[in-house]
């Protein structure tokens, strides 16, 4: 009987543990985490603990169950508020499930081990000897508050030896499930970052570009706003390769990306589409406008030069070209070529130029 009801205890933490961590997948906690998210926890992590309660094993008016482990895990991963937080509601909870003897001495049992679990979660000690350590100290606790409680060595022997069992496993098997999800979620966070990133230079990647382009496009059947196109190669890249290798030419081409988002306002969208090939999307912006940002990103371009890895300053120019949604064009769906075609003329007319679309 009291197997199962551990087992029930088990069950609905694991259970809840896991809904946790799926629906705070964007906001895990954390020691550096906000107040609010503290609290938060904090209060979830106290409601928890009273779930638990319910379904306590009562041994002689003595209430056997899981509620420990909530606040131990609000201490280990975000520090006093919310594990103090869970604390209270837990100690209040426990005086409504039952109310005697007992719920004063499981006062003490809160107090000493969430202290003790705040205290040794700062310490320097590898993850496993904390949780060994602190679970190890909540149990004794807890074991000698219930000894004095029933007054019956067999029924101390009986019990306790499953419910230190029992808490061992449960805890570990809770800091696992947490720490697994948050890895998957970790992982799955950094593969949607790496499909839509340029690796390199750290820009929108051609598969952004397109999926925002595509958006953009859309959002222009509704509202009147221009759009303008910057599109733009790197004058020679080859021989940049050809000269100082491959490694040097990605020095290049990362600096020309950390430029180009210097060089554009913080809601445009930059973008590498491969090779020494990148764009600019320059939103509600007439060509006017597009024009003087593409001369500024050309003109930064050209006049400070790139220090390589080997320590070796090279120049490097740019060529641009330029198309406007309502000013070049009245089809959206031609930005991008137009602005290629344009950038191909700057190219075929001296190179280090901004040419625009259709002129």
């Amino acid at each position: 009987m009291i197997i199962k009801e551990f087992f029930t205890n088990l069950a609905i933490l694991v259970s809840v543990l896991f809904f946790y961590s799926q629906v705070s997948s964007k906001y895990p906690l954390n020691t550096i985490s906000s107040i609010k998210l503290k609290i938060l926890y904090g209060v979830l992590g106290g409601l928890l603990s009273n779930i638990l309660m319910h379904y306590s094993i009562d041994v002689d008016n003595t209430l056997i169950d899981l509620r420990h482990i909530p606040t131990i895990l609000l201490a280990y991963f975000g520090g006093a508020i919310p594990a103090l937080i869970s604390m209270v509601f837990t100690i209040i909870g426990r005086f409504f499930v039952a109310n005697g003897l007992a719920s004063y001495f499981a006062i003490i049992i809160s107090v000493s081990g969430t202290l003790f679990a705040i205290y040794f979660s700062k310490l320097n000690y590898s993850k496993k000897a904390k949780v060994s350590t602190i679970l190890t100290f909540n149990n004794l606790v807890f074991t000698l508050v219930f000894s004095y409680l029933v007054q019956d060595f067999m029924l101390v022997l009986k019990v306790m030896p499953i419910y230190w069992f029992v808490s061992y496993i449960s805890a570990f098997l809770a800091f696992y499930v947490i720490r697994y999800i948050r890895n998957s979620q970790r992982l799955f966070n950094k593969y949607q970052v790496d499909a839509v990133t340029d690796s390199l230079t750290g820009l929108n990647n051609v598969r952004k570009f397109k999926e925002v382009f595509n958006q953009l496009i859309n959002d222009l059947k509704t509202n009147e706003q221009k759009l303008s196109v910057l599109y733009l190669d790197i004058d020679f890249f080859k021989r940049v390769n050809d000269t100082y290798g491959h490694a040097e030419g990605d020095v290049a081409l990362k600096e020309l990306g950390a430029r180009l988002q210097k060089s554009t306002r913080n809601f445009d969208i930059v973008s590498r589409n491969g090779g020494e090939e990148f764009t600019v999307l320059l939103l509600d912006c007439p060509l006017l406008r597009a024009v003087e940002i593409a001369e500024r990103i050309r003109r930064n371009v050209e006049k400070d030069p790139i220090t390589l890895n080997s320590g070796k300053d090279i120049k490097l120019t740019i060529s641009i070209g330029v198309a406007c949604y309502q000013e070049t064009t009245n089809d959206p769906n031609m930005l991008i070529d137009d602005a290629d075609k344009a950038l191909y003329q700057a190219k075929h007319s001296g190179r280090n130029k901004v040419c625009i679309a259709n002129q």
